[in-house]
């Protein structure tokens, strides 16, 4: 990649980001308030699906250039439950538990920021990353690996971001 693409990644995720922290923040909403409110406040959710049991799940999301992602749950009277940052390594460890489709996946993260496949023809897996500050602090991508035979998540972990790769360095 070069400096200079690198360094227009690299504004577009600042620009973004100033852009959401200037308005009020997103998880301060109440829950049980009208998602036409939230809207309204906030913009149109830019992901929504129907989770494995039914409910509306609408998502905010700044991929696949900025590093956040927030969701939540709507009843069936417009009203959403509470809205919750997505992107963390908490969330995350909800991969430890059942089976994730790529539905299942997206429904609870939101669609992600890289799809990739890595590994040589005999073993390779198509890969998921998120953008997402690792711990509150680090940027990160969160790689997801699916298993080629039943298409549901095998495994994950975090790595560096190659886009911020250069500010690791800056004393150098």
């Amino acid at each position: 990649m070069s400096l200079k693409t690198h360094n227009l990644l690299k504004f577009a995720a600042y620009t973004v980001t100033i852009s959401l922290t200037a308005c009020a923040n997103i998880t301060s909403t109440p829950p049980g308030s009208a998602l036409s409110e939230v809207t309204a406040q906030h913009g149109a959710p830019n992901y929504s699906c129907t989770t494995s049991n039914g409910t509306q799940r609408v998502i905010w999301t700044m991929q696949p250039l900025g590093q956040y992602a927030w969701g939540a749950n709507v009843d069936s009277n417009g009203n959403i439950d509470q809205v919750v940052p997505l992107l963390t390594n908490q969330n995350f460890r909800k991969l430890d538990k059942g089976v994730w489709s790529e539905d299942d996946l997206r429904c609870e993260f939101g669609p992600p920021a890289e799809i990739a496949p890595v590994g040589l023809p005999s073993v390779r897996r198509t890969v998921w990353s998120y953008r997402y500050k690792e711990n509150g602090a680090w940027n990160s991508l969160m790689h997801v690996y699916f298993d080629p035979e039943t298409n549901t998540v095998e495994k994950y972990h975090s790595g560096p971001d190659p886009i911020y790769e250069n500010e690791r360095f800056w004393f150098f």
